[in-house]
């Protein structure tokens, strides 16, 4: 592979121009993020979406590594003045790291091998003699007395044919054809299996794995993690199995050409080669391919869940109090109003006796009516059914009728209350209270409170720990900051952990950007970006679009359009009979609101997109993409994306254990998604389960096809197991 075949491979890959891959291509080396290119450079990569430009970002990356690899080896064996045209030709064609490795393989430094000591021995001619198959008539034992030499340590013929045996054995195991081949197979026709080990301590977790068996190709990925897992804490002895006489006939037919007194040697070899090996080698690289696949799956779900949670509906205007359930330390309570700001906290006893239920209850009641309370937040930690219990119990005897609750995911809370950023925004208050801070702000704004979080510790993944851990941080950082910069950050409320989400805004810079809010008073303009130490014109160009101010000087300051086309902007509100102060005016928004709904039926009227948008794209030397963007942004100035999502679900009473029964329809909301189902709250404290195989009538790859963190869902109970703390639903139809 050259240089100049990586734009086409990627294009094809993605089913799109290489132009636009290497336009992409230009822009990334250019020091420009993906949200900016995603969002403000569509003519220039032909409107490719935010997943392909990361793709591409990706695939260069490893692609670039394949060529510099390629050159690396090239060199080398150059080096060794054993570089062909065909060798050159082959290696220069391969688009797999594996394919070079095997190519370089016989050329590769190595420790000093039986097939080494044996040539070392005077014997490669013997072994030269095995494989050209030549010699019809003697025997094999004649033909190696004359390579008996003592002083070489072959005292007999024998030692002669073994070491001849090790060379071929060593070229057969290097040979790259053969080496993909028997890959191939046992890719596809090959078993794990695994055995437990029962003296070991936690044995019991992988009981199902016990005398397990299942095909290579078709091993899923939560499974070969599972097993890995297993095989790391000495639970479980994991082997790759296949037919050891199949791969020595597609070794034989390989290297048997024809009847000579070697045969049987050449054989033996063979036989060794693929046990010492070709085997080991090659159970190595599947394990690894399986756990890499694996790796990336879990990662891929992990992405999906985090993405979603991130950008579930913020329940805005609501002043919220946080409850972070606890038997022994108490249930500790915040209250914070619809900015955040906390109003009130204390520390209740709802799992203790009824004395001080009733001290509780007076406590909560007050707290709800002085400062108008409306929502309550419950973390779904340890003593959250008797929380909610509690809960419920006190709106309805009081007839609150404007409070509601939800339970909240409470993951990674207890890990933000005791971090330094923590300690920053609320010095204030102890651990326990800025846990339940957080419980009430996750409510109001989950992505703003999230961010704070590692994504980790979120709990929304799969095997997390158990994958590579570089991967993993980097897919989270880039889901976190396709979704922080497709919703918009307020510039002047935004905490440094969001802001350093934001494309091209370091963690030094965010820290900054704050320090200067502190010191100045509210950001009025974006502009006045510029002043922020350390954030120069190519950070500002990055970053500014994706900065919202309410009510600053510009109404365009509230709309996602980019710095750079403010003139463009205000030519087109010209060109529909609007001014800029216009966007101010609720009336005239929504006459401009009606013109841009004009705009579009006529667009879909002609069933191309050519008429209004075209027409003005034209008459201002501008790109299409970007009008159409601008004309969104203007008609809805501040509108926040995450408002078109349904709401979380709230509750005003509790759903029972005793009330779950087989054939009961519930709704509840989809709390994490894996390869094989999705977690649902019900309103319990324990969490159901819908299999992939509950999902659907047709059969789907994913469950992720079907349902997503975060989504409110109707679910029909097919299962209770009170003993083993287990819930079966079935998914019934996902609430429009």
């Amino acid at each position: 592979m050259k240089q100049t075949d990586i734009a086409p491979l990627i294009a094809r890959e993605l089913s799109v121009h290489p132009w636009q891959v290497e336009k992409t291509a230009e822009l990334l080396d250019g020091g420009n993020t993906v949200p900016f290119i995603a969002r403000y450079r569509k003519e220039v990569t032909g409107s490719l979406l935010d997943e392909q430009i990361r793709t591409i970002e990706e695939r260069l990356g490893t692609l670039r590594n394949l060529v510099k690899r390629q050159e690396e080896i090239l060199a080398k064996i150059d080096e060794q003045g054993k570089l062909t045209p065909d060798l050159r030709k082959a290696i220069e064609n391969a688009q797999k790291l594996t394919e070079l490795e095997d190519y370089y393989l016989p050329y590769k430094q190595k420790r000093r091998t039986r097939a080494q000591q044996a040539r070392e021995k005077g014997l490669e001619p013997l072994a030269t003699a095995f494989l050209l198959q030549r010699d019809q008539k003697g025997d094999a034992l004649t033909a190696a007395r004359a390579y008996v030499d003592p002083d070489k340590g072959v005292e007999i013929p024998e030692d002669a044919l073994a070491g001849a045996r090790d060379i071929v054995a060593e070229l057969a195991a290097e040979d790259p054809t053969l080496r993909q081949t028997l890959r191939e197979q046992l890719w596809n026709h090959g078993f794990l299996q695994t055995e437990l080990v029962e003296e070991a301590e936690e044995a019991q977790t992988f009981l199902m794995y016990a005398d397990y068996r299942e095909p290579v190709r078709t091993l899923p990925s939560h499974r070969v993690l599972a097993i890995n897992r297993g095989e790391k804490k000495g639970c479980l002895k994991v082997h790759l199995v296949w037919d050891e006489q199949q791969a020595l006939r597609k070794m034989e037919w390989r290297v048997l050409r024809r009847p000579c007194i070697y045969r049987d040697q050449l054989k033996e070899a063979l036989a060794d080669s693929w046990k010492r090996l070709l085997f080991p080698a090659l159970e190595r690289e599947i394990r690894s391919r399986l756990t890499e696949q694996a790796e990336d799956q879990a990662i891929k779900v992990f992405g999906a869940n985090l993405g979603q949670l991130l950008l579930q509906a913020p329940l805005a205007g609501h002043t919220v109090m946080g409850l972070d359930p606890g038997y022994r330390t108490g249930c500790k309570v915040a209250v914070v109003d619809p900015t955040g700001q906390v109003l009130d906290h204390g520390v209740i006893q709802v799992t203790q006796s009824e004395g001080q239920k009733k001290k509780a209850e007076a406590l909560l009641l007050s707290m709800i009516q002085k400062h108008h309370v409306t929502l309550l937040s419950i973390g779904n930690g340890t003593a959250s059914y008797e929380t909610e219990q509690f809960a419920a119990r006190l709106i309805q005897e009081h007839q609150l009728k404007d409070v509601h609750y939800l339970i909240t995911n409470e993951a990674g809370a207890s890990v933000y209350s005791a971090s330094k950023l923590a300690q920053e925004e609320l010095p204030e208050y102890d651990v326990t209270i800025r846990g339940a801070v957080s419980m009430a702000r996750r409510v109001q704004d989950p992505l703003a409170e999230l961010v704070k979080i590692d994504p980790q510790a979120i709990g929304v993944g799969q095997y997390q720990h158990d994958v590579d851990q570089k991967a993993l941080a980097g897919t989270l950082d880039g889901v976190v900051e396709r979704v922080v910069n497709h919703v918009g950050v307020d510039l002047n409320t935004a905490s440094p952990a969001l802001l350093r989400h934001v494309a091209g805004i370091t963690a030094a810079t965010a820290g900054n950007i704050v320090a200067w809010r502190n010191a100045n008073g509210r950001f009025t303009g974006r502009r006045q970006l510029l002043k922020v130490p350390r954030l120069g014109p190519a950070a500002f160009t990055q970053c500014a679009g994706f900065l919202r101010i309410h009510g600053g000087k510009s109404p365009l300051d509230d709309t996602p359009v980019h710095p750079e086309s403010y003139a463009l902007a205000q030519q087109i509100l010209e060109k529909l009979g609007f001014a800029l102060e216009d966007l101010q005016d609720k009336e005239k928004l929504a006459r401009l609101a009606a013109r841009r709904k004009q705009v579009d039926e006529a667009r879909l009227a002609a069933r191309r997109k050519q008429v209004d948008e075209a027409r003005l794209a034209r008459e201002l030397e501008a790109g299409e993409p970007t009008v159409h963007d601008i004309l969104d942004a203007l008609v809805a100035p501040g509108r926040d994306p995450r408002s078109d999502l349904p709401a979380p679900l709230t509750r005003q009473n509790i759903v029972k254990l005793s009330d779950i029964k087989v054939g009961t329809i519930l709704r509840g909301t989809i709390r994490n998604v894996t390869d094989f189902g999705a977690f649902v709250d019900i309103g319990i404290k324990t969490a159901g389960l819908i299999h992939i195989s509950h999902m659907s009538q047709k059969r789907i790859k994913h469950p992720l096809d079907v349902v997503s963190a975060g989504e409110t869902v109707q679910v029909k109970v097919i299962s209770v197991d009170e003993g083993r703390g287990r819930i079966g639903l079935a998914l019934v139809k996902a609430d429009a």
